[in-house]
């Protein structure tokens, strides 16, 4: 059975997509067989469009997992929070269907790395948080931060959020593609490095820079040392 490691970000709009999928391309360029999931995706319709991004950024093309839906079982239309773009279609999120998804990747593949939807206390349904739903998988996590304003307070609130709750964060990605300030940059980093040992996690930190830089033969991003291999 293949490994799952859930990727998620101190907001929305902080670059867990472009970590995704550039994490799976590595995983492939390493010679792994890797697929990556989205648990809901709302704003959208037909196949996911995080999915899309994944597989133009793995060099690949679309598999016959996304067209049946298994890579994203829950799409809306309404870009919103899940429980809420669930409740305008009159439908229900069935965490447990996610679950038989991933567990089915899982049998074709040695990666599957899911993509949540938003930070960790977005709401998939009433009842359930993103990271409620982490907690009860015991998926590990690498979660995506980056150096713009009010990050430390966002990714030091998840990294406490992550301890409480047992989940084990296996580094994080740092997104720099916006940065302006060098001065703030480094010393978000330290921070960030700072807490991850204070929190008993592995101090495992990899930037991200613009998704160019990543577009080229041969253009890696240096991330594997975020899995156990």
């Amino acid at each position: 059975m293949g490994v799952v490691t859930c990727i998620s970000g101190i907001d929305t709009d902080i670059g867990k997509t472009i970590a995704t999928g550039l994490l799976a391309k590595s995983l492939l360029q390493s010679g792994c067989s890797v697929i990556t999931q989205k648990i809901v995706q709302t704003g959208c319709s037909g196949i996911a469009e995080d999915i899309i991004v994944h597989r133009e950024l793995m060099g690949i093309e679309l598999q016959a997992e996304d067209s049946s839906g298994m890579t994203c079982p829950y799409v809306f239309d309404k870009a919103c929070s899940p429980h809420l773009a669930a409740e305008l279609e009159n439908r229900c999120i069935d965490t447990k269907k996610i679950g038989e998804a991933t567990e089915g990747l899982r049998t074709r593949f040695e990666h599957v790395l899911l993509e949540g939807a938003g930070g960790l206390l977005v709401p998939l349904t009433r009842e359930m948080t993103f990271l409620d739903y982490l907690q009860e998988q015991d998926y590990p996590l690498i979660l995506v931060s980056s150096s713009r304003l009010g990050s430390i307070n966002h990714t030091l609130s998840a990294l406490e959020l992550a301890k409480n709750r047992g989940i084990r964060v296996s580094g994080i990605v740092y997104n720099t593609f916006a940065t302006s300030d060098t001065v703030i940059e480094e010393d978000s980093r330290n921070v960030f490095l700072a807490a991850l040992a204070e929190y008993g996690f592995p101090e495992r930190l990899v930037t991200l820079k613009a998704k160019t830089n990543y577009s080229g033969d041969g253009m890696e991003f240096p991330c594997l040392q975020l899995f156990e291999l």
